[in-house]
């Protein structure tokens, strides 16, 4: 089975070494469960929702089976009007629909110091698109980790190895629904 991850310096693994990888660390973990699944990294450091529309097609290349799409962290970092990282993430899924790959929206949360009023328009997008698209969603890529100094890198924004354990850990329970879902589809 191959999977792809599609996001941003979460997905990438900026700052840790290819092994410590999210898609690194969840191919493992899903082997460890008996999938056998190849869990390509498709991550861009500082790329936005917009910048994953733009490499979609060469980013998920036929032949891919599912899609765990991480973006939006960038989007919100930046201030960016949250009606375009909708549009962009809604015409990725949009896509991915139209080529019958299943999808696990990994959503994000606006950080706290963009104010409540950009939080409460960022944050609901991910709920939006699930209700309108046929996706799977985990609500928050980075439950359990941000904000925790000893889960981040110095930067305060990006995991350490131990805390890409924990992202793997949470979210591992949705891309296992995920590989049932593409299982279920090649029937």
């Amino acid at each position: 089975m191959k999977i792809v991850a599609l996001g941003d310096s979460l997905t990438a693994g900026y700052g840790l070494p290819v092994a410590d990888a999210f898609p690194t660390k969840l191919q493992a973990a899903l082997k460890a469960k008996g999938v056998n699944a190849t869990v390509a990294n498709a991550g861009v450091s500082g790329d936005t929702a917009s910048g994953g529309l733009e490499r979609l097609d060469w980013s998920v290349p036929d032949g891919t089976d599912a899609v765990i799409l991480e973006l939006g962290a960038n989007d919100a970092l930046r201030g960016l009007d949250p009606k375009l990282t909708e549009k962009a993430l809604d015409a990725i899924l949009t896509k991915l629909d139209g080529r019958h790959i299943p999808v696990l929206l990994a959503g994000m949360l606006a950080p706290p110091n963009m104010g409540a009023d950009y939080a409460k328009n960022f944050d609901a997008i991910y709920g939006r698109l699930a209700a309108q698209h046929p996706v799977l969603v985990y609500p928050f890529f980075l439950d359990g980790v941000a904000g925790d100094r000893a889960l981040n890198q110095g930067d305060g924004m990006h995991p350490t190895a131990a805390g890409v354990d924990i992202i793997v850990a949470r979210i591992l329970p949705k891309v296992e629904e995920l590989v049932a879902k593409v299982r279920t589809a090649q029937k």
